[in-house]
């Protein structure tokens, strides 16, 4: 998905072919690939008119869109950011090693549990002192977000999308389908949609990556965002019963899914909802992206996945967020705040958003005229979330994930019926892994 924005395009490589290698990042330390490292050299960065960044922003559109906005922070302050950038896949397959060595000031990165494991190990600088100044402009979710567990701040949020089910507005008109704010009134959508010739959940899982974001919105719905962002982290167990509940809501879904999932990518899925095949789609906003016809686009819409237990409603929204973190021994600190600041305030979220329309500023301050009805309500879902989870590759380790998750759900997927002896092999894996350094 993401080559190097929340935003992938049908032309960028498949948005989690790099989490398939991340547990073997340690090969690429050893091997012929060059290590990321900071730019400019010491001399450079400790110059009190410069601060270097380390950017993950690889793809024309977002490096483009930086270039703007530290072209204006220049222009404010003096301080010209020197970047880093490199090869987005690259970039988080050596970030552990990269962080360790000499980096950069401050790096792109994403919030979370992904910004928590490095502020954990002491690789990155707490940043309340930023935060004193830019507090205002961000939503308590997206304040969560940014704080490591020792309940210091670590994140500058800049950008965000959610996951959301996605339909065609037209579709639901010519069949008189209303949006199920249930499981009980979804389920009986899809018995509908199939009674009518469509597919009623459009899905492709070549890449091993759209199962996942399904798991979420079930266990979030089902058991709460306390418990799924416990059991992303390590700390609850995939053989507790409420997550085998989990699967057994999923099997009640998989009769509606699109055949042929696993030789189906997202976008050839997308495809389908746009051809009007699909009824539904649950997704990332950037779905959008496959919607070329600006008529089918303006007709493309979408809805909160439904309320599953009462007690947790639809507080719990997806939204992966991408921002900036500082390095552990910033050589410019003074710099690095005034870039933050900077970077934390609308303008200068709306200032890349000029360039790059396929996501929404995170701060819910920032100007929205400019935005398409779709970004729009995309904005407003997130701002009025009670809390925020990533997506199940950046709240839990990307080994974890890559090695265990991405094939245990495509197992389940071909097999349902073998939950038992899945999770109980999930949970010895998972063992294993999060005691690891």
């Amino acid at each position: 998905m993401r080559p190097s924005h929340p935003g992938p395009s049908a032309s960028s490589p498949s948005r989690r072919t790099l989490l398939r290698g991340a547990g073997a990042a340690a090969l690429f330390a050893g091997g012929g690939v060059p290590l990321l490292s900071a730019c400019g050299g010491s001399g450079s960065a400790a110059d009190p008119k410069t601060v270097t960044v380390g950017s993950n922003a690889s793809d024309p559109v977002p490096k483009k869109a930086f270039e703007n906005v530290y072209a204006d922070f220049r222009k404010r302050s003096g301080i010209t950011v020197h970047v880093n950038t490199k090869d987005h896949n690259t970039f988080q397959e050596q970030i552990n090693s990269y962080l360790q060595g000499t980096p950069d000031d401050v790096f792109n990165w994403f919030a979370g549990y992904r910004m928590q494991f490095f502020a954990a190990k002491k690789l990155a600088t707490p940043i309340d002192d930023v935060w004193a100044r830019i507090g205002d402009d961000f939503p308590d979710a997206m304040k969560k977000l940014s704080k490591g567990e020792d309940g210091r701040y670590y994140f500058v949020p800049m950008t965000t999308y959610p996951w959301a089910v996605f339909y065609r507005r037209s579709v639901f008109r010519q069949h008189g389908y209303g949006i199920p704010a249930t499981w009980d009134q979804l389920v009986a959508l899809c018995k509908r949609m199939k009674g009518d010739g469509l597919v009623p959940i459009a899905f492709g899982d070549k890449d091993a990556w759209p199962a996942m974001g399904t798991f979420d919105q079930l266990d979030f719905r089902l058991n709460g965002y306390e418990f799924h962002v416990d059991l992303m982290a390590g700390r609850a167990s995939w053989t507790d019963p409420r997550v085998r509940d989990v699967f057994d809501h999923w099997a009640e879904l998989l009769p509606y899914h699109q055949d042929g999932f696993m030789g189906r990518t997202w976008q050839d899925a997308a495809q389908s909802l746009a051809a009007k095949q699909a009824g539904m789609y649950l997704l990332g906003s950037f779905v959008a992206q496959q919607f070329t016809d600006r008529a089918a686009l303006d007709d493309l819409d979408f809805f909160p996945f439904p309320e599953i237990n009462p007690a947790h409603g639809q507080d719990t929204v997806e939204a992966p967020t991408d921002g900036y973190m500082v390095s552990r021994a910033p050589k410019n600190h003074a710099g690095v705040v005034k870039l933050l600041e900077y970077l934390g305030t609308p303008a200068a979220e709306e200032l890349y958003l000029k360039t790059d329309s396929s996501v929404v500023a995170a701060s819910d301050k920032a100007d929205t005229s400019a935005y398409s009805p779709l970004q729009k309500k995309a904005f407003d879902m997130i701002g009025k979330a009670g809390n925020l989870t990533q997506f199940m590759d950046r709240d839990s380790r990307p080994d974890f994930t890559s090695t265990v998750m991405q094939p245990g759900l495509q197992q389940f997927l071909q097999n349902p019926k073998g939950v038992d002896g899945l999770l109980s092999s999930v949970e010895r894996q998972k063992k294993t892994i999060f005691a690891s350094s």
